[in-house]
């Protein structure tokens, strides 16, 4: 459907669709009035459950005694492996990811078994009485060492184009390297819980905070060995998700569920922080190890990446993280003769998951960290090496994967952020800085971002949504898009108020639930307005088609001259209201409800040669970071940003800058603060905020200047010529970390590059100092 036909641009006057409205929960937020899962009343009768899970990483279990656990006051009962009447599995791509582990034990947190109580401390309490008989094995948990030893839990990807080793071998110079890259926890506000409501005849009715809904609904259906039709998942929303909540909620609903159908009474289940980050997966953490040959501008002639990526125990989403992480590594540059690797590699620790970037980030700082190091060792200006390289008529549009980069804002987002951040001026003042303050250092960096919109799996792109008009003019709206405070719901419900010219508070938002649309896709990969919003548009705009027809003949002129605005409905001088026109609509038969099925057009993917159309757009944006490092404790602070992200035509301005700033913020935490250390038996150390720093109010630089790229719509036909806007920004964030490498490389000058790991603690910083230093000391 063409969204800018003549009839639509007619009627839809964009007097919703476009302006910076509040999100629908904002208040009830503020006042803690929004409900979640945890704040609604319980039913009578309800059990609590809680996990017994594996103290060590790596084990076999020969059984385990519950009799302690059951003798506790209030306990209803101990479900493990052998419970399950259905299949025991919750592998979100692949089977064998058992939601009980059986016998083997890989990693720490591994879910063991399910206790049941009247309270959740009774539960939680009974579950640590569980004795469990465990023989333990040595736990691999370094991915070098995993990849040495060839473990890994799925085949290698690769994307290639050209011949690399060849023009690396021919290039005037060649560089190679090594980059770790950290993982990071979701840390969402809300962990993970289920609310299990069994119904009659085996029906089961589960609340939880999930950015899938169907895959609850199906994974529960399994479990308990009934048909998806038995099943309805329900979710009003979560406390944040970041990709944490997409594939690894099916566990929690899964056990609360099979408690619900053991005892016929509802279950809630939810985690405490320690078990939260103990137990579930995070950001994929990853070895880099590139080499690249190139001119002697700093031109890439050749790049060979081989990327080395905590999968964990199991394969969960790993295989697609990965292949984002190798579309993803040219970011802004064309590479005419490309080898990049990707190694699923198998250690004992939970199994890694989405994450926001869904592997983007690691591919993208891995070029950002190459191309900084080519210009650093050949004494160019990095932003200058960039620009030599940016996909363009000089260089090609082509990308490695296949798929032509079109609509290229590369040098227009690029040139108004150096602009806006007063980039040659700042530089002139810091280098004067640096040459005069021996202790405090100061950096400066500038990075861009092209981010690749739509699921890795083509099937993923569909999405439904239904709408009813009732007879006072009220809407009624549902679509398969979860709500995790990222705003989705009120910018598709300004798409369904768009369409009919009513205002906002006329359209009812409401739970996203399996029983009303079916087959949802996972809110994820910046699809959510996109996919939901488009089968909005479209179901509302089938309604006002023949509610249309309805106003034509009521007046006696022709389809034209019917004009939906402010609530009624106008024939030249004449009209009547909206609410009006649906009791017409009603009186003549007229149906005033539709369900609609939106699928993304032109893309296609070739998984096996790892070639294709994957996305349906690009999405640009680009950052500059300023920031302060103090080179005798390490400590970093991020002084000032300026960002200009492209959004095409957005569909609330406000939502989205929202969604750049916390984006932004959430990327420099992960480079910057966030480190996640197991010790050497693979028992995961930082399990809470005393040991895991995310970035808080005072790291948000003071300086923060944040702004969308003006009357740029996209080329392609998305709802109202927008562009995604949940993932992109993070990447923004890597202008951070080249900043604090900018500010470390003043320190012993040009033509050195720093060895700087990610994220850059304190730690890490001085480390990448003392490598600089070494070699002066050494020389004299």
């Amino acid at each position: 459907m063409n969204i800018e036909n003549p009839h639509q641009a007619k009627t839809v006057q964009r007097s919703i669709v476009g302006r910076g409205i509040a999100h629908d929960s904002a208040a009830r937020h503020v006042a803690g009035e929004a409900t979640y899962i945890d704040d609604m009343p319980e039913l009578p009768g309800t059990l609590h459950a809680a996990f017994v899970l594996s103290p060590v990483a790596h084990g076999r279990l020969r059984g385990f005694d519950a009799s302690a656990a059951l003798a506790v006051t209030g306990v209803a009962g101990v479900w493990s492996a052998a419970d399950v009447p259905g299949i025991n599995d919750v592998g979100p791509v692949f089977p064998g990811e058992p939601l009980f582990a059986e016998e083997l034990l890989d990693h720490e947190g591994r879910v063991i078994a399910v206790v049941a109580a009247d309270s959740f401390e009774a539960a939680y309490r009974a579950a640590r009485l569980v004795k469990l008989d465990i023989e333990e094995l040595p736990a691999v948990v370094d991915v070098e060492a995993a990849h040495a030893a060839k473990s890994y839990v799925l085949p290698p990807q690769t994307v290639s184009e050209g011949d690399a080793a060849g023009a690396i071998a021919a290039a005037p110079h060649v560089f190679s390297g090594k980059l770790r890259m950290g993982g990071q926890d979701h840390f969402y506000l809300e962990t993970h819980i289920a609310y299990a409501i069994p119904g009659e005849g085996g029906d089961m009715l589960v609340h939880s905070s999930t950015q899938h809904p169907t895959e609850v609904q199906h994974h529960v259906a399994h479990l308990l060995g009934l048909h998806a039709n038995a099943v309805e998942c329900q979710v009003r929303r979560m406390g944040g998700g970041f990709g944490g909540k997409e594939s690894q909620s099916t566990i929690i609903a899964g056990a609360a569920a099979l408690v619900a159908a053991k005892t016929g009474r509802p279950c809630k289940l939810r985690l405490k922080r320690r078990d939260d980050m103990a137990g579930t997966g995070k950001r994929h953490d990853y070895v880099a190890i590139w080499k690249a040959g190139t001119d002697n501008r700093g031109r890439i002639l050749g790049l060979e990446v081989e990327y080395l990526a905590r999968a964990g125990n199991l394969p969960d989403l790993t295989g697609a993280v990965i292949t984002r992480t190798l579309t993803h590594t040219d970011n802004s540059y064309f590479i005419a003769n490309a080898h990049f690797v990707g190694h699923a590699c198998k250690t004992n620790t939970v199994s890694n998951t989405a994450f926001r970037g869904f592997g983007g980030p690691q591919g993208i700082l891995t070029i950002e960290a190459i191309i900084d190091t080519v210009a650093r060792e050949l004494g160019h200006d990095p932003n200058d090496v960039r620009r030599i390289n940016y996909y363009g008529d000089e260089t090609g549009d082509m990308t490695p994967y296949g798929q032509k980069v079109e609509d290229n804002r590369l040098i227009e987002v690029t040139d108004a952020v150096l602009a806006s951040a007063f980039w040659q001026e700042r530089r002139r003042e810091i280098d004067e800085y640096n040459a005069a303050s021996p202790i405090i250092r100061r950096g400066l960096a500038m990075m861009p971002v092209k981010f690749g919109i739509s699921f890795n799996l083509t099937s993923l792109n569909q999405a439904g949504a239904l709408v009813h008009v009732y007879l006072d003019g009220s809407i009624f709206l549902n679509h398969g898009g979860t709500e995790m405070g990222q705003g989705l719901f009120v910018k598709v419900a300004q798409v369904v108020a768009e369409v009919f010219q009513v205002d906002l508070d006329m359209v009812k938002i409401s739970s996203t639930a399996t029983g009303k649309v079916p087959n949802t896709s996972a809110t994820a990969a910046s699809t959510g307005s996109d996919l939901n919003g488009m089968a909005a548009f479209k179901a509302a705009t089938a309604i006002r088609t023949r509610m249309t027809d309805v106003a034509a003949e009521h007046f006696g002129v022709t389809q034209e001259e019917i004009v939906f605005r402010e609530g009624r409905v106008h024939a030249g001088n004449e009209s009547i209201s909206f609410g009006e026109l649906a009791k017409m609509a009603w009186a003549k038969r007229v149906q005033l409800s539709e369900a609609a099925h939106y699928a993304t057009p032109k893309i296609h993917w070739d998984g096996k040669a790892m070639k294709g159309r994957p996305f349906f757009y690009f999405t640009y944006g680009a950052a500059v970071a300023e920031v302060a490092v103090d080179t005798l404790t390490g400590e970093t602070r991020c002084l000032r940003a300026d960002i200009l992200q492209d959004v095409g035509s957005p569909l609330n301005p406000a939502i989205d800058l929202g969604q750049i700033e916390g984006a932004f913020v959430q990327g420099m935490g992960w480079l910057t603060c966030e480190e996640l250390w197991w010790d050497g038996k693979g028992r995961l150390r930082t399990v809470g905020p005393s040991t895991y720093k995310i970035p808080g109010s005072r790291d948000v630089p003071p300086q923060f200047n944040v702004r969308i790229l003006d009357n740029a719509p996209n080329r392609e036909e998305t709802i109202f010529r927008s562009k995604a806007i949940g993932e992109p920004p993070l990447m923004l964030g890597i202008s951070v970390w080249l900043a604090i490498r900018d500010a470390i490389a003043s320190i012993a000058g040009k033509g050195v590059a720093p060895e700087l790991d990610a994220p850059a603690t304190p730690e890490n910083v001085l480390r990448a100092i003392t490598r600089l230093e070494a070699p002066a000391e050494a020389a004299s």
